[in-house]
């Protein structure tokens, strides 16, 4: 009962602050305007998303208006409506056959992306884990369009599940380790991505593991790196394709074949 009270009160704190934090977007979104976001996207990797999708696209759109027709949604084999939603928001569409990871549908958003003249990428989750306002937050934190800007959630406060607080520690404390630099959070969804760059990097995860080796592969490579913190939902019936211990252990083959190809290169 104490943890139920717990988590409710921290939900209603988290929506008040995004209410707080959209005004203060709308408020100053004429000076924070860089010229590079009129080559901006949305990415939005999608998983048997039919629930979701529609309310994160509605709120991206009215929390980053300079972006609504710029949302490209990645449907990664879905099973259920995921696309026909996608489509019914008018969102630019892409499908994979097949389900063939989280990594590989960010690959093929940044490719349509770069296709398209696109410099930057968003990247946010379909589970509505990301509110609009957060990543208006993350779109905008360096005015460097060359920036990799990471979304740093607070897990513990969140309420997220224990066995995803104690992956992203142990993922955190390694990659900071190979990366040489100090990092927050290797797990987290919402993202700003430099589209050209990255791409470039080579990251070859096509699962959970790509966006540990692409940050681990941005830092060898001299990528700037910025780290945003952010509110982040954590509802009792969000539902998440992240297995443990698959995933982390994806994680750990993917960073420990990207030190092996750097160890044959030096």
């Amino acid at each position: 009962m104490v943890s139920a009270i717990a988590t409710g009160g921290w939900l209603a704190f988290a929506h008040v602050m995004v209410n707080v934090r959209k005004w203060q977007a709308m408020t100053h979104a004429f000076h924070e305007s860089p010229a590079w976001l009129a080559r901006a996207c949305v990415v939005v990797p999608a998983f048997d998303a039919e629930k979701t999708l529609g309310a994160v696209v509605r709120d991206l759109r009215a929390q980053i208006p300079e972006l609504e027709s710029n949302i490209v949604v990645v449907d990664d084999g879905s099973r259920d409506r995921t696309a026909a939603v996608a489509k019914e928001l008018g969102c630019e569409l892409i499908s994979h056959g097949r389900n063939r990871g989280k990594g590989a549908a960010l690959r093929t958003g940044f490719a349509t992306a770069l296709a398209c003249n696109r410099e930057v990428a968003l990247t946010v989750d379909a589970d509505g884990q990301h509110p609009g306002g957060e990543a208006r937050r993350v779109l905008l934190a360096s005015t460097h369009p060359g920036s990799l800007v990471l979304g740093i959630r607070d897990l513990d406060r969140a309420g997220a599940p224990k066995q995803n607080q104690m992956s992203n520690g142990i993922s955190n404390f390694f990659l900071s380790r190979f990366a040489g630099v100090r990092l927050l959070d290797t797990q987290c969804g919402l993202r700003r991505y430099p589209i050209q760059r990255t791409l470039a990097l080579g990251a070859r995860g096509d699962g959970f593991d790509f966006e540990g080796e692409v940050l681990l592969r941005a830092a060898w490579d001299g990528v700037p790196i910025v780290e945003e913190s952010i509110l982040v939902l954590y509802p009792e019936d969000r539902v998440t394709h992240f297995r443990v211990p698959r995933d982390p252990w994806r994680i750990i083959r993917t960073v420990v074949a990207a030190l092996g190809e750097r160890a044959m290169q030096a």
